[in-house]
């Protein structure tokens, strides 16, 4: 195994890496930078856009362009002009809230989180389902930080993160109506010192966690189970996808300073890749809308 910096880029907040396969490029965001960025991974030429509010996570679309999930709402984006258009904004009356971490089902609908901006104990944020007429669905609440939606191989359960709470949970997800089932806990993280932040599942159908207050990023079973501990260079791991033309290497972005937590390395902010672990992921869909 080798970890490697990708790049020069220094992130304040490093989050969302998302791999696409028919562009062979990564997209990865500086939430509180308000920044997208684009690595070619054949001429490793790097372009980056600015978005008009904090940025939690994006998907790109069949139809072109990409959804953004912004503090001010869920929005299209255009690469060409640059421009984001408001889809939804359904906290629009408590400013103090920002749509994180995002991820898009098999069937192509869009699943997102709230959370506050400045993290306390409470629980204000929510979990949403943007389908593909564009319609946005409140999913549940009782969320304190968003993080870590991710689907299994076959789409049937739902991941989903909350940071604060020091747990993975799972839902049974219907594929056809998007619906999620009872809440259970599919990983606790209590035990290795750090609340599970940015997450993506393996073609094993293990699950992958940045764990952002211990330095490492970990492969959980299924069952809940530790395989593996990866050591990261860098102070708080933010995420993780796997990318590259084989899907083998696992991509992972970090903080420098979030506002709520820092960092306390000079490497902090920079964007990883771990090469060599002998797993390779899936392809992440687009956004069918």
């Amino acid at each position: 195994m080798k970890i490697e910096r990708v790049g020069e880029t220094i992130d304040m907040l490093g989050e969302g890496p998302l791999w696409d396969v028919a562009e062979q490029a990564l997209y990865w965001v500086d939430s509180r930078g308000c920044t997208i960025h684009r690595l070619d991974w054949a001429t490793g030429e790097r372009r980056d856009w600015s978005v008009p509010a904090m940025i939690g996570s994006m998907a790109l679309r069949e139809a072109g362009g990409a959804i953004v999930a912004l503090q001010t709402g869920v929005h299209t984006f255009d690469f060409e002009t640059g421009e984001a258009a408001l889809v939804a904004d359904p906290e629009a009356d408590d400013p103090s809230t920002r749509f994180n971490d995002g991820k898009v089902d098999r069937q192509g609908r869009f699943l997102t989180g709230t959370m506050a901006t400045r993290i306390g104990e409470e629980a204000r944020g929510s979990i949403y389902r943007l389908d593909t007429d564009l319609t946005l669905h409140r999913l549940k609440g009782g969320v304190i930080v968003a993080n870590g939606p991710c689907f299994s191989p076959d789409g049937g359960t739902f991941y989903f993160a909350d940071t604060r709470r020091n747990a993975i949970f799972a839902y049974d997800y219907d594929t056809a109506t998007g619906a999620i089932g009872p809440e259970r806990v599919a990983v606790d993280t209590t035990p290795y010192d750090s609340g599970p932040d940015g997450g993506t599942v393996d073609s094993e159908g293990y699950l992958w966690s940045a764990l952002v207050h211990a330095s490492r990023v970990a492969r959980f079973a299924p069952d809940g189970s530790l395989d593996r501990l990866i050591d990261m260079p860098c102070t708080r791991p933010a995420s993780v996808m796997f990318g590259g033309p084989d899907l083998d290497i696992l991509f992972v972005p970090s903080i420098r300073d979030s506002g709520n937590v820092r960092g306390d390395k000079e490497i902090d902010g920079a964007l990883f890749a771990v090469h060599g672990l002998g797993i390779a992921g899936i392809p992440e869909p687009r956004f069918a809308g």
